[in-house]
C-alpha cells in the first residue's frame, strides 16, 4: 500500500469511526509512554504509592504507616490507592515476579488502559452536548495533548481520580430522563470513588451536587449525594475503621496537617493556576478554551461548576503545586472547546479572519506535536532509578553509601529499584564522611560495598576524602539524568538534576 493510499485509508477510517480512531491514537501514545517513560514525576507518585505498597508486601515497616508497626498517628494519606498496588504486588510475588522494572512496566500499562476512559467519556459527553465535530476536537486533545500520555501512565492520584469523575458526569448527562433516580444514585457512587483516590475531589463532587440543585432537581441532587456518601463510607470509611478503629482517620489527619502546614509548601498568587493552565494548554488556543468556558456556562453547568469550584478552592488555598490542578483539565477542555466553537461561528471578527484562526491552530498543533514527541518517551528522576537498578544487579552489594557533600542533605533514593530496604549511609553537609566512618567503626556496622557520588562538582576532592577511610575506590559507572530532567533543571534549578558516579569499595 502506497503512502497516498495509506493516508486515504486513515482519513476514511477516521471519518467513519472517529471515536475508535481517537482511542487507538490515545492508546498508541500511552503505550509508548508506558514502555519508554520510566522513572517517576514527583516524589509522591513513587514514595507514597509504589514504595509503600512493596514494603507492605515485603513486611518492611520503614514508613511506619500502620498502627501495628508502632505508629499512633495516621499518615494523612488514603490507603486505597497504595492498597490496590499492594494487591498487584502480592499477585506478582505469588507468580514469582520480583523484578521492579518489569513490575513497573505492568503498572504503567495498566494505567495506560485505565486512562483511556478519560478520552472515551470526554468524547461521549461532548458529542452528547455539542455534536460530533466538537467531540472529535476534544477527543484528539484528550488523546494527544502533549502532557497527557506521559502523565497518564504515572502513579499520580491527580490523574487517577479523573476517570470516576468523568464517568459519573457521563452517567448524569447521557440520559434525558431526569425521573430515573437510579442513575443519580449510581453517579454518586462512582463519583465517591474519586474521593478515596484524592481527598480534594470532595470539592468537585460537591460542585456536581450543587449544579444538580441549580437545575432545580432537588430530589435527584439528594440521591446523588447519598450515592457519593455511601461510596465514601464503604471505601474510605471502612478501610480506616479496620486499620485505625475509627472511620475517616486518614482524612481527618490530612485536613489537620494541611491546615497547620498550609504556608510551608509552594505558594503563589491567587491567579497562579490560571497562568499555569494558560501556558500548559499552549496560547493562544488555551485562551480560546478559557474564554469558551464562560460562553458555555449554562449548557455545560454540570461540567463547569464543579471544575470552577475545584479551581477556586486551590486558588485560595496557600499551598499551590502544579499537579494539584490536573483533575480539572479534561473538564475545561470539554466545556471550553464547546463554548469557543459556538462563539467562533457567531463572531464577526473571527468569521472575517479565518486565516488568522487557522494560523493559531496550526501553531498549536505544530508545537503540541513537537512537545508530544519529546515528552511522551521522556523519563523523569531517571538517574536515581537507574542508579538503584544498577546496584540491584550487584550480588556483592550488601550496604552502600550516598555521597552528597555538595548539599546539606541527600535526595531520597527509590529503594524499590534497589531490591532491598536497608537505608543507605548518607554523607552530606549535615553528616561529614568522618562522622559516618567513625560511627561505622565504633558500632561495627557493615562497611559500604559501593559508594554513589551525586553530582560532578568537586568529585575528585570528594573521592580523595572517602579514600582516607577505605582501602580504595574503583570507578564503575556514570549515570546521567534524562534530557527532560536536564531541561527542567535548566528552566528551574529547584528541580534537582544529578549525575551519579558509582564506585566499588576495595576490600
Amino acid at each position: 500500500m502506497g503512502i497516498k493510499k495509506s493516508i486515504d485509508f486513515i482519513n476514511n477510517y477516521y471519518t467513519n469511526y472517529p471515536l475508535r480512531s481517537i482511542l487507538f491514537l490515545a492508546l498508541f501514545a500511552r503505550i509508548i509512554a508506558a514502555l519508554f517513560s520510566h522513572g517517576y514525576g514527583f516524589s509522591d507518585d513513587h514514595f507514597l504509592v509504589i514504595e509503600v505498597a512493596q514494603q507492605w508486601v515485603d513486611g518492611v515497616n520503614e514508613k511506619l504507616w500502620m498502627p501495628w508497626n508502632g505508629n499512633t498517628v495516621p499518615s494523612g494519606h488514603s490507603l486505597f490507592y497504595p492498597g490496590l498496588h499492594y494487591i498487584l504486588f502480592l499477585i506478582c510475588k505469588a507468580i514469582g515476579l520480583s523484578s521492579p522494572v518489569i513490575k513497573m512496566y505492568i503498572v504503567r500499562l495498566l494505567h495506560a488502559g485505565y486512562s483511556l476512559s478519560i478520552v472515551y467519556y470526554g468524547y461521549k459527553i461532548t458529542e452528547k452536548l455539542s455534536g460530533e465535530k466538537v467531540a472529535k476536537q476534544v477527543g484528539l486533545l484528550l488523546a494527544i495533548f502533549w502532557f497527557m500520555p506521559m502523565l497518564s501512565v504515572r502513579n499520580m492520584v491527580e490523574m487517577v481520580c479523573i476517570p470516576p469523575l468523568i464517568f459519573s458526569t457521563w452517567l448524569l448527562i447521557k440520559s434525558d430522563n431526569d425521573k430515573n433516580i437510579y442513575r443519580f444514585l449510581v453517579a454518586g457512587l462512582v463519583a465517591g470513588i474519586a474521593f478515596s483516590f484524592r481527598f480534594q475531589t470532595m470539592i468537585f463532587i460537591g460542585g456536581i451536587g450543587l449544579a444538580i440543585w441549580m437545575q432545580k432537581k432537588w430530589l435527584q441532587g439528594i440521591w446523588f449525594g447519598i450515592g457519593a456518601i455511601i461510596s465514601i463510607v464503604i471505601i474510605q470509611g471502612s478501610i480506616d475503621l479496620y486499620i485505625w478503629g475509627r472511620p475517616f482517620a486518614e482524612f481527618s489527619e490530612y485536613v489537620r496537617y494541611n491546615i497547620e502546614n498550609a504556608e510551608n509548601y509552594g505558594k503563589g498568587p491567587w491567579y497562579n493556576y490560571l497562568l499555569l493552565i494558560s501556558g500548559l494548554m499552549i496560547p493562544p488556543v488555551s485562551l480560546f478554551i478559557l474564554f469558551g468556558l464562560f460562553k458555555s456556562r449554562k449548557h455545560y453547568l454540570l461540567i463547569i461548576l464543579p471544575a470552577l469550584c475545584f479551581l477556586i478552592f486551590h486558588s485560595i488555598f496557600p499551598n499551590k503545586q502544579e499537579r494539584f490542578i490536573l483533575p480539572v483539565i479534561p473538564f475545561f477542555l470539554m466545556a471550553g472547546m464547546a463554548g469557543w466553537h459556538s462563539f467562533e461561528k457567531q463572531s464577526v471578527f473571527w468569521l472575517n479572519r479565518k486565516k488568522l484562526l487557522k494560523g493559531c491552530w496550526t501553531f498549536f498543533w505544530v508545537l503540541n506535536t513537537i512537545l508530544l514527541v519529546l515528552m511522551t518517551p521522556s523519563s523523569t528522576k531517571v538517574s536515581r532509578v537507574d542508579a538503584m537498578t544498577y546496584l540491584s544487579t550487584k550480588k556483592d552489594m550488601k550496604q552502600y553509601m550516598i555521597e552528597s557533600s555538595n548539599s546539606w542533605g541527600a535526595v531520597m533514593m527509590p529503594l524499590f529499584y534497589a531490591g532491598k530496604w536497608d537505608l543507605p549511609y548518607e554523607v552530606c553537609g549535615a553528616i561529614p564522611a568522618k562522622v559516618y566512618f567513625d560511627t561505622i567503626q565504633y558500632y561495627h556496622k557493615p562497611w559500604p560495598d559501593y559508594i554513589v557520588f551525586a553530582e560532578a562538582e568537586n568529585l575528585d576532592a570528594r573521592v580523595d576524602t572517602i579514600e582516607r577511610y577505605v582501602k580504595g575506590l574503583t570507578f564503575e559507572k556514570k549515570i546521567d539524568p534524562s534530557l527532560l530532567d536536564k531541561t527542567m533543571h535548566f528552566l528551574n534549578p529547584v528541580n534537582v538534576n544529578q549525575t551519579y558516579y558509582i564506585y566499588k569499595v576495595e576490600k
